[in-house]
This record gives C-alpha cells, sequence and structure tokens, in this order.
C-alpha cells in the first residue's frame, strides 16, 4: 500500500481515494472514473452530480467520464442486437485496471488500463489498449494513450467530458476560444461563426469546437478563482452546460457546473494506424482571483 492512497466499495464499485497534502482525489475503477479533485487551498474543482446512479454498467454523471470509442450517440444503429452501443462509448461503463501506483515529485501517479472486453468486442473493438495516467497534486493532469493492437487501421473518438465546480454559472465566463467557430448542439447542429467575445451562460449552450488546440480560462468570478485548462494532443473542445435538471443532474447541480471538454471528435477523430498509438491529454491548474 503507498501511503496517501486507500480503497473502499460503493454500490458494489471500487473506489481509489487520494488523500496527500497536495491534493484529495477519488476515482472509480469502474470507467477510471475521476470523481473529486481537491487541491490545497482550494474548494473542489471537480462537480458530482447529486442525482447520478451508482452500480455495475452504470455510467455516473459528473466528474471527469472517459469518452471511448464515439461521442455522444452511437452513429452505428445496429451495433448490439440491433442497437445502438451506450452513450459515450464503452469505455466508461467497464471495470479497469489499476496498474501502478507511485509517489513522483508533488503528485501521485496512478495508472488505469483497459483491454478488449466481453463488451467491446461484441460491439466490434477486439484489438486497442488504453492507458489513462493521472498526476493528482496541487494540479491535475491526464493522460489518455490509445493502442491499436491489429493489424488493420481503426478509427475512434475520445473526450475527458469533465464537470468542472463553479459557485454560480451565471458569474462564469470563458476565455480562449474568441477566434473559433463552432457546431452549436442548441440550435440543431448549426454551424456558426466565431463570436470573437468570452463565452457567457445564459441559456442552454451545447457548443463543439473543432480544429482548436487552445488553452482556456475559466473565470469562476461567484467563486473567486480561475480555472486554466491546457491540452495537448486535442483538437476539438466541446463547452456545456444543459440550464436544467436532468433525471440524473440535480435541480441545482447545473447552477453549479460547467462542462469543458477535451476531445477529439467529429471532424477530428482519430484514424489510428496498426500497432500505433496516440495520446491525449489534460491538464488543469487554479488560481485565485
Amino acid at each position: 500500500m503507498v501511503p496517501g492512497v486507500s480503497f473502499d466499495e460503493a454500490s458494489g464499485l471500487t473506489r481509489v481515494h487520494v488523500d496527500v497534502p497536495e491534493a484529495k482525489a477519488t476515482i472509480y475503477l469502474q470507467g477510471a472514473h475521476l470523481t473529486a479533485w481537491e487541491p490545497a487551498g482550494f474548494e473542489p474543482v471537480i462537480l458530482l452530480s447529486h442525482a447520478s446512479e451508482f452500480g455495475v454498467g452504470k455510467a455516473i454523471r459528473g466528474g471527469v467520464p472517459v469518452v471511448f470509442p464515439w461521442f455522444a450517440g452511437d452513429t452505428k444503429r445496429d451495433r448490439v442486437n440491433g442497437h445502438p452501443g451506450p452513450s459515450h462509448g464503452f469505455a466508461r461503463v467497464q471495470d479497469w485496471t489499476l496498474e501502478s501506483v507511485k509517489r513522483e515529485h508533488d503528485a501521485m501517479v496512478l495508472t488505469f488500463t483497459l483491454g478488449p472486453t466481453e463488451m467491446s468486442r461484441t460491439m466490434g473493438f477486439a484489438h486497442f489498449g488504453l492507458s489513462l495516467v493521472f498526476h493528482i497534486g496541487r494540479e491535475l493532469d491526464m493522460q489518455l494513450t490509445v493502442t491499436n493492437t491489429g493489424d488493420a487501421p481503426f478509427g475512434y473518438e475520445e473526450a475527458f467530458h469533465t464537470y468542472f465546480e463553479v459557485a454560480d454559472i451565471h458569474e462564469v465566463s470563458i476565455d480562449g476560444l474568441e477566434p473559433t467557430s463552432f457546431i452549436d448542439k442548441a440550435d440543431g447542429g448549426k454551424v456558426k461563426p466565431a463570436a470573437g467575445a468570452p463565452i457567457r451562460f445564459t441559456e442552454t449552450l451545447d457548443r463543439v469546437y473543432n480544429s482548436t488546440a487552445a488553452a482556456l480560462t475559466i473565470h469562476d468570478v461567484a467563486g473567486r478563482r480561475r480555472i486554466l485548462v491546457r491540452k495537448s494532443g486535442s483538437n476539438t473542445t466541446v463547452v456545456w452546460n444543459p440550464w436544467k435538471a436532468l433525471p440524473d443532474l440535480a435541480e441545482w447541480d447545473w447552477h453549479e457546473m460547467v462542462a469543458v471538454e477535451t476531445a477529439n471528435v467529429g471532424e477530428n477523430a482519430i484514424e489510428l494506424a496498426a500497432r500505433a498509438s496516440s495520446t491525449m491529454g489534460a491538464h488543469v491548474r487554479l488560481e485565485p482571483a
């Protein structure tokens, strides 16, 4: 056992807890799903829905769902027994393996892996490997590596569907995407020109910004802090707030969250050559405002 790391079980799911001087965090083995990160000196940064279901094979609402190998709804309508696969893919509802835990400088480093499973094989994914490395400390770093272990190329989409916790969405703005056009999913998927201004929230917002590697700053004005997000190996950013409760998103949760997703989806989906690997990363740090 590594000091500062412990395990427990809730609703039949195994959790890994990190409690070190620099930060606290929780990761479920199912989905390698980070549900909490609280760096020392700050309030929690990751929102977990108060109405999320917890159970074997049930997707957790909130935290950082790992999206793979497709984003949102499955476009293959007959993937399994005449039905599409699960929303956002199968990786977030499968148990990953915790391969290693180690202390590295001022962070705890946890590596999770996922290979082909009975579920993935039924969905046509039998030759892949996933590795997800978390550096948990005063800053949060996540690196997802996809490896094609087969002899033929395959395509996939991926995302860290991160739910950031904010004090009040009505007082939040986001800098970094001003010069980028976007797909407005809240307006029928229309392609819209760059807004030329920070993102602000006054109604349902669901935008896919393609062909951008820009770093972002989330201004959590009421929370008196800034959340800075840098990414690597990612050419898509998704920004979302439903502006209402959902069946598994409690009534007040949407007031206190904004989803900012590091991704490769749509026109930026990855085509991975045989025996090749590709890595996508997100790095998060906080500053007082």
